[in-house]
């Protein structure tokens, strides 16, 4: 626009047009467009004035040999299964966003973190923007999470936030929302793009310029996506997701964006009266404690990250009365339970068209990968026959329509974890095809044999 000419930018997002239009162009929001001039005046949110820059002698370009890394290093924060997430700890500076599900247990995650730093010495801010500083101390005595050095907020306003920062100089400061802290610079309500956005570039800013370790937590849409403009997950440095069923106390968190370590790492969790405990070997919570072997289970060794967990599945098998027999299925997707059994019946000779299928996995884990394939169809096939499988059978393979079994990613490592847990045959795509794999399952014997692949 030319100067003084009058146009119109949209409160939420910054966006601007020329022309007065009732649905903005960029966040599609309505009623957001105001009329504003090039000169910064403005009957809804006026242009800001770009902010001068700094003298070139304090932002001279210097080799990258004389730049010194070891203020970057990790700090473990006395949480494992966090580090391992983190990818060693906190790094001075490093701005992280956490984000969850509500009541996933995020609050008390982060809570427990403060908590332990402040035991290590470092002072800690916690700002709450959703709840009471009271309501933030009785969580923290139930949890064990009370210190001296821990300093606790409550305030929605940014200016404040920033003046709590500014008078308590801490070194690590936690801000619980980020969607819940509104700036009065910015027009729109908390939790708009444009609050959002202003926010956490003012944190974000705040934590580079004083090495200061800062965690954030988002909240999420309905369909699992972090709240707000898509600009907040390129402005933070980390990405974590926090996970869990919230019928079973188990939790993940992954990292799904990480600066300064990998992003295939998952830590687990559980949810217990007291708080949340790490747990740093989950290889049972996935497993049925039964004695004897019984018909209609296998194990699989799933992959969460770099993480190999081995995994139940349980089929159930019985005579249909209804015109439409039943597929059931419960932590597995429906279609991919169908097209198994389909190749089960084409392609090995099983007879279950016409019968009821119930199939799930034991402690409320959800399989999605490929992997799983070769254990679910011989869980159906052991339920189909009443033939229970030997225990120290597991077993890793995508299945395709043809009947082949092919090979996954980390088969490898999955083999490595199976071997310690000791299933001593590992059925995998060098068993050939289904027919010979649920052959060779259904001859061997009780006794656990050389591991066969893997």
């Amino acid at each position: 626009m030319a100067k003084g000419a009058i146009g119109y930018r949209c409160s939420e997002c910054g966006w601007q047009t020329p022309r007065w239009a009732g649905r903005c162009g960029e966040c599609q929001a309505w009623g957001t467009l105001a009329e504003s001039s090039a000169r910064g005046s403005s009957l809804g949110s006026g242009l800001r004035p770009v902010p001068a820059l700094a003298p070139l002698g304090e932002r001279a370009a210097v080799p990258i040999t004389q730049i010194g890394a070891e203020a970057m290093r990790h700090r473990p924060t006395g949480i494992a299964e966090f580090d391992r997430v983190l990818g060693g700890g906190l790094v001075p500076g490093a701005a992280i966003l956490l984000s969850g599900e509500p009541g996933v247990g995020k609050s008390t995650l982060l809570l427990d973190v403060a908590a332990r730093a402040a035991r290590e010495g470092l002072s800690v801010l916690y700002l709450s923007a959703e709840e009471s500083a009271g309501q933030v101390r009785i969580r923290a005595e139930r949890t064990g999470a009370l210190h001296e050095r821990l300093l606790l907020a409550s305030e929605t306003d940014l200016g404040a936030v920033l003046g709590h920062i500014d008078a308590s100089r801490p070194e690590l400061l936690i801000v619980d929302s980020v969607q819940t802290v509104a700036s009065s610079a910015v027009e729109g309500f908390a939790g708009g793009p444009s609050q959002v956005r202003e926010v956490a570039a003012t944190l974000i800013r705040v934590a580079k310029e004083r090495a200061l370790p800062t965690i954030l937590v988002g909240h999420v849409t309905k369909d699992g996506q972090i709240a707000g403009p898509r600009l907040l997950e390129h402005l933070v440095d980390v990405v974590c997701q926090f996970e869990g069923d919230p019928h079973t106390a188990l939790r993940f968190v992954r990292a799904l964006k990480n600066r300064y370590g990998p992003t295939d790492e998952v830590g687990c969790f559980e949810m217990t009266g007291d708080g949340i405990a790490e747990v740093s070997d989950p290889s049972g919570l996935f497993l049925s404690a039964r004695g004897d072997p019984v018909s209609g289970t296998c194990v699989t060794i799933a992959m969460e990250g770099r993480r190999a967990l081995p995994v139940e599945v349980q089929a159930l098998i019985v005579s249909s009365t209804a015109p439409n027999p039943r597929r059931v299925t419960n932590g597995l997707d429906a279609s991919r339970v169908a097209m198994l059994t389909a190749v089960l019946e084409r392609r090995a000779g099983l007879r279950i068209a016409e019968r009821d299928i119930y199939v799930s996995t034991v402690g409320g884990v959800r399989l999605t990968e490929p992997a799983a394939d070769l254990a679910i169809a011989l869980a159906i096939a052991s339920a189909a026959r009443d033939q229970p499988l030997p225990r120290a059978i597991a077993a890793v393979g995508e299945i395709s329509l043809a009947g082949e079994i092919r090979p996954v990613l980390g088969g490898a490592h999955r083999g490595t974890e199976a071997a310690r847990l000791g299933y001593a045959t590992v059925l995998d795509s060098r068993a050939g095809s289904l027919r010979d794999a649920l052959a060779r399952a259904f001859s061997a014997s009780g006794t656990p044999s050389p591991r066969e692949a893997g």
